[in-house]
């Protein structure tokens, strides 16, 4: 097999050392917009540079990875499943909705194979809450809460192509309310500051939000996020029913510390980002999309799973901007 990863940068490098890796996944042929990043890069896990992204659709690959900015990702998508190849794309498909939604019938009009960068359905403790939310272990749920918090808002020329904190970052917040309980979001109320670095105000984002989420079986969700938690990498969710309540992502480097005389320590060593927090479910994922192309295991977040994640973040930026409830209703779908 040999695989086609278009994008080098921070998280292009990290998939392209785990396909590296793998020991199905063959030959790599990596691309850059910046043709020496990719250059040094193959050097350093003996792959193969292409002059250019063309040469990943002309040299013959089995299948691509999708990996650079995000403005780049839906044509690349695109042209992908015309060429008949599987396709793993960072998420999003794009950051507007009307665009993916575009690409999302190409994809489906072509019959081809995408799977989105979803990593947190390959997280133990998100599996594991999955399995007993499902399960009916917790009872009747009655209320889910999540949190993503990064240590520091990444560079301005990021946040100003991101599609802001609820498409960026909550989204991921999003799938996983879906991924684990199985259910529907019918509703969202959705508010925001951008009392921080001046950058937000700037971009017209923000730097913190909240969203209240109803589910089609009544139970109701927040979900918090800010760029700027100085005390280091949070993601967590808490998971109630009414017989018994679960948390993920709380442990030993979970940066938060107690005030009760008897509770846990600070954590000594605290995450300090996303590739640290969850570089084996980005492992994961890939192994996944390995198998998906060898015709071994199934799409682990297909188009329409992305999608759904995607439309809740957008009903969430129109409920900032007009202050007011969105019904999911009032968002276009495939």
């Amino acid at each position: 097999m040999r695989i086609g990863l278009i994008g080098t940068g921070r998280i292009g490098s990290f998939h392209a050392a785990a396909l590296a890796r793998h020991p199905d996944a063959g030959s790599l042929l990596l691309a850059d917009a910046d043709p020496e990043r990719a250059v040094r890069l193959a050097d350093r896990l003996g792959a193969t540079a292409a002059p250019s992204v063309e040469q990943v659709f002309t040299w013959g690959v089995d299948a691509v990875v999708v990996a650079c900015s995000t403005d780049g990702h839906a044509e690349l998508v695109v042209r992908a499943v015309r060429g008949g190849l599987p396709v793993f794309c960072e998420k999003p498909v794009a950051v507007d909705l009307a665009r993916t939604l575009a690409v999302l019938r190409e994809v489906e009009a072509a019959r081809g194979v995408l799977q989105l960068g979803f990593m947190r359905r390959f997280d133990p403790g998100c599996r594991t809450a999955r399995e007993l939310v499902r399960s009916g272990a917790l009872g009747r749920l009655h209320t889910v809460r999540t949190m993503t918090a990064d240590p520091m808002p990444p560079p301005a020329a990021y946040l100003a192509a991101s599609g802001g904190l609820y498409r960026d970052c909550l989204v991921h917040d999003f799938d996983m309310v879906r991924w684990v309980t199985g259910r529907e979001v019918t509703e969202v109320y959705a508010t925001g500051s951008d009392a921080g670095p001046v950058r937000f105000r700037e971009l017209g984002d923000v730097d913190t939000a909240a969203a209240l989420l109803t589910l089609d079986d009544s139970t109701l969700v927040t979900c918090t996020g800010t760029r700027c938690n100085g005390a280091g990498y949070d993601v967590r969710m808490e998971f109630a029913g009414e017989l018994d309540q679960i948390s993920s992502g709380l442990d030993d480097r979970t940066p938060i510390a107690s005030t009760e005389p008897h509770g846990p320590p600070p954590a000594g060593k605290p995450w300090t980002g996303f590739l640290e927090r969850f570089g084996p479910a980005y492992e994961a994922e890939l192994a996944a999309f390995v198998r998906l192309v060898r015709g071994e295991g199934p799409n682990p977040c297909d188009g329409r799973e992305a999608l759904a994640a995607l439309r809740i973040a957008e009903a969430c930026e129109l409920s900032r901007r007009e202050r007011r409830r969105v019904v999911m209703e009032e968002l276009p779908d495939l």
